[in-house]
């Protein structure tokens, strides 16, 4: 059920893991993929925010999407997806914390399926694959504000 009739240009995704599901991402919304390092945690920031480090000079608020997607199963949380700045405006650099990261991969506008019942705009949609379901999901989720996880005189 494509939205539109057009001859639309595929969209690269970047699909990942978080617990038992599959989930992807524009990637031009991504700065880049890092390795899960040590965290400073900061006191009473909202449940979603895991804590922040420091990446190459920058303070970056680590998100656990999660929290933001009430899912429960448990994962490695081995990896960070690191937005651009300058995609999205949340106040601060942001990562999300996922379980791992599978690949990049084009998707057509007709195989993203729109009409889903679920009433969240952090989702886009939901893409067919061969064999699964990868939801798409978007960066700009209701509660995500990087600038409210940093008080200003934070030293990290």
């Amino acid at each position: 059920m494509a939205a539109t009739e057009t001859e639309a240009e595929p969209t690269k995704v970047l699909e990942f893991g978080l617990g038992d599901g599959t989930y992807c991402l524009d990637i031009g919304v991504i700065d880049e993929i890092v390795d899960a390092g040590e965290l400073t945690r900061i006191p009473n920031s909202p449940a979603h925010v895991e804590g922040v480090m420091d990446l190459r000079g920058r303070t970056t608020t680590i998100v656990d999407p999660k929290t933001l997607f009430k899912i429960e199963e448990a994962g490695p949380q081995e990896r960070i997806v690191v937005f651009d700045d300058d995609e999205i405006d949340e106040g601060g650099t942001v990562g999300w914390m996922v379980d791992e990261v599978f690949q990049v991969r084009d998707v057509a506008p007709e195989d993203v399926d729109q009409g889903t019942t679920v009433d969240d705009e952090g989702i886009r949609g939901i893409v067919k694959s061969d064999d699964r379901f990868v939801v798409w999901v978007s960066p700009d989720v209701d509660g995500i504000d990087a600038a409210e996880a940093v008080p200003e005189e934070a030293d990290t």
